[in-house]
């Protein structure tokens, strides 16, 4: 398959590519260092803090971040393996570039510990807490198919129906 970094664009909710998991990638391919390089060029002009390579249609294990204060570095995830550590759990208002106009809180663990390739095909581990803990496991769980709205509490289902349903219209209509 054929894939021009410049070309890729965020996709939206309902797009069937947002539910498939993601499959490993060669972290010493060139075209994954392209493809994150470009991602995180997405991620800053839609400023986000994060995004997976199933946002750009890609069914990829690959995400990037960048925590802005709590983590001002743009990072590369290839082939990621996180372990969510036991403890403290914390709620916190979620978005996602996937899904625009949606925001519902998410309870999540506080600490987690990734293990991944950099853009560079390196090997790493992080001790993730705080906010880059969050913004990880929100991409990880995109690797997997799985979207805030998969997690969001029976208040914020009701809140979100009218926006999702204008989504699936949106999606409809091109």
């Amino acid at each position: 398959m054929s894939i021009d970094p410049a070309q890729l664009q965020i996709v939206h909710f309902p797009d069937p590519i947002l539910r498939a998991k993601a499959k490993a990638v060669d972290p010493a391919d060139p075209l994954v260092r392209d493809v994150a390089h470009r991602m995180i060029d997405l991620m800053h002009e839609a400023d986000g803090v994060g995004l997976a390579a199933p946002q750009v249609g890609l069914e990829w294990r690959l995400f990037v971040t960048n925590g802005r204060d709590d983590d001002p570095i743009d990072r590369v995830f290839v082939n990621p393996e996180l372990t969510l550590q036991r403890g403290e759990i914390e709620s916190m208002e979620e978005g996602c570039l996937s899904l625009p106009g949606i925001n519902v809180q998410v309870r999540r663990p506080v600490a987690a510990r990734i293990t991944a390739h950099d853009a560079d095909g390196k090997p790493f581990d992080l001790d993730l807490t705080g906010f880059l803990s969050r913004v990880c496991q929100h991409e990880f769980d995109h690797l997997n198919g799985v979207l805030i709205i998969d997690r969001m509490s029976q208040i914020d289902a009701l809140a979100t129906r009218k926006a999702l349903k204008e989504l699936e219209r949106a999606a409809a209509s091109r």
